[in-house]
């Protein structure tokens, strides 16, 4: 494959490679730093050492942050050049994204430490770069928009600002290591922050290439910090550096860790147990039912279910089965498709065999629950045991069985982060029960309604909260593109990712100024004291 230029990291070759740190603007590793050794999560085999940044090397970064005002490198009364600065950056990087042979080399990097199929890592690709197409030329400046508002007289203006919070930190996981930070690290300095970068060790080598780009296409080195580290040194590194605010996109453990050790400066995109439900118009032609039953087996086990967005809990209406419609035995057919030789199906870097056995022998104790398809490892695998290698999977569990007790309401709920699902059937008289489900659940991700009944879809959508909810007869879960907000809904400290309102909640905050010049008016006499 051809290595662009600017990247020193070719895909096909990771043998051991070092990733780098970036820090005040220089390339460089700590100083007799140890390191993390990646595994290829295939064969096991070295694949990349990465820095464990912690020590005195996180001095360095906490210093970054307190050099950083709070008022941020750009805002819309201080160095207004670099809004325009950034809006060409991004045309520059859109220029070389669109060549296909870098999307190419992406896409191929993505595959090797994330392992998906090739389809899915050049989705990712293609999401990046039309997010970067929308923030080209004026409209990194339009975001920063103002408005303002006329006053009681003479003389008086309100003007509403959107304003930087200077230094602030970024950290996102493994599934997605090019779109969610580098969408996230765009909104970050289109605002005027100033970020510090923490990808997951196992895939930072992607950014850590996207970087080398960026600054091909002319952001500063000095703009960005770039850490590979554990998670306990990022912590101490946050509680030091003091970040005005962080970005989070994890586990709901950790996000509730930072939240309480920052004291709330914190926007999170935490786990996502995302549910669909089938209405009882059942589509009316066989085209129409493969369709759905197709974007079943995508939001359940693409990417190996490695998606937050993932669908976690699907609720077929028993209509379904009554017109003839075997959804079960379609999705299984339609999950014997995927393969590791197209990586359709793949490694779970954060799930293994042990758990997912462990989590289906639990939920096969529930009464009238049993295994729908899998259950099983990828025959002939080569996977490292301390990763997973499952077969797409689905367990069957009656409705009423889920709201029998808190600990199978508990069970039923819990996310496996891998191609793993829950299915339920239900009848007319059951949608109280689901809606309760519903309001019970901590996780506000995502949602699909699939019914082209209007009166059907507005109940669902009116008594719950996810904050991205698909519906109609083409209703997903999964999919984060660049063209509609991505996130959860239902907490304050719900962050959005792609689109302008999404950069301008979680990367800027509001700021009124209000210009009362005068005159003051001629017949204008001293009051009495009030």
């Amino acid at each position: 494959m051809s290595v662009p230029a600017w990247a020193d990291k070719d895909p096909e070759k990771l043998e051991g490679d070092l990733v780098c740190n970036l820090v005040s603007g220089e390339w460089k590793l700590p100083p007799g730093c140890t390191f993390e050794e990646v595994q290829d999560p295939l064969d096991g085999k070295p694949m990349l050492r990465v820095p464990l940044t912690r020590g005195k090397a996180l001095q360095e970064y906490a210093q970054n942050m307190h050099q950083v005002p709070k008022h941020g490198m750009h805002n819309p009364k201080k160095n207004p050049e670099r809004y325009l600065m950034y809006g060409d950056v991004t045309a520059n990087l859109v220029g070389e994204m669109r060549k296909p042979e870098v999307a190419d080399y992406f896409s191929k990097l993505i595959q090797r430490v994330s392992p998906k199929s090739y389809v899915q890592a050049m989705g990712e690709v293609s999401v990046t770069t039309r997010f970067l197409e929308n923030f080209c030329g004026d409209q990194v400046r339009f975001l920063a928009r103002s408005f303002g508002v006329p006053g009681d007289h003479n003389g008086q203006f309100s003007n509403g600002y959107r304003w930087p919070y200077g230094p602030v930190a970024i950290i996102t996981p493994f599934n997605f290591p090019l779109e969610i930070p580098v969408l996230q690290l765009m909104g970050s300095l289109y605002m005027g922050n100033r970020p510090v970068l923490k990808v997951d060790s196992k895939v930072s080598v992607v950014m850590e290439q996207m970087l080398k780009l960026m600054h091909h296409c002319g952001v500063p080195a000095k703009d960005v910090d770039f850490i590979n580290t554990g998670g306990a040194e990022m912590n101490e590194l946050l509680m030091t550096g003091n970040p005005r605010t962080v970005l989070f996109t994890g586990s709901k453990r950790v996000a509730e860790k930072l939240s309480a050790d920052l004291h709330g400066r914190l926007s999170v995109e935490d786990a996502g147990f995302d549910w669909k439900v089938l209405g009882p118009d059942v589509p009316k032609t066989e085209k129409e039912i493969e369709y759905v039953s197709y974007v079943c087996d995508q939001d359940a086990y693409a990417c190996s279910g490695q998606k937050c967005s993932a669908q976690s809990l699907l609720f077929m209406h028993k209509e379904w089965t009554k017109q003839g419609v075997d959804l079960e035995q379609r999705l299984a057919k339609l999950a014997s498709r995927r393969e590791l030789s197209n990586l359709t199906i793949g490694p779970t870097l954060t799930v293994t065999n042990e758990r997912t056995y462990s989590h289906i022998e639990k939920l096969l104790k529930i009464p009238g629950a049993r295994l729908a398809f899998g259950g099983k490892e990828i025959p002939g695998h080569t996977i490292p045991r301390e990763y997973g290698a499952m077969l797409p999977t689905a367990v069957f569990v009656p409705l009423d069985q889920i709201l029998a007790s808190q600990d199978n309401f508990d069970l039923v709920t819990t996310e496996i982060f891998g191609p793993f699902q829950i299915i339920t059937e239900y009848a007319d008289e059951d949608v109280p029960k689901i809606l309760q489900i519903f309001e019970k659940m901590d996780a506000h991700l995502t949602a699909g309604v699939v019914s082209s009944d209007p009166v059907f879809v507005n109940n669902f959508v009116g008594q719950t909260v996810n904050g991205t909810t698909y519906v109609g007869l083409r209703a997903r879960t999964t999919g984060a593109p660049q063209n509609h907000w991505f996130g959860p809904a239902g907490d304050p400290r719900a962050a959005g990712i792609g689109t302008p309102e999404a950069i301008q909640k979680v990367w800027s905050s509001h700021r009124e100024v209000i210009s009362d010049v005068g005159p003051v008016a001629a017949d204008w006499t001293l009051p009495a004291a009030s």
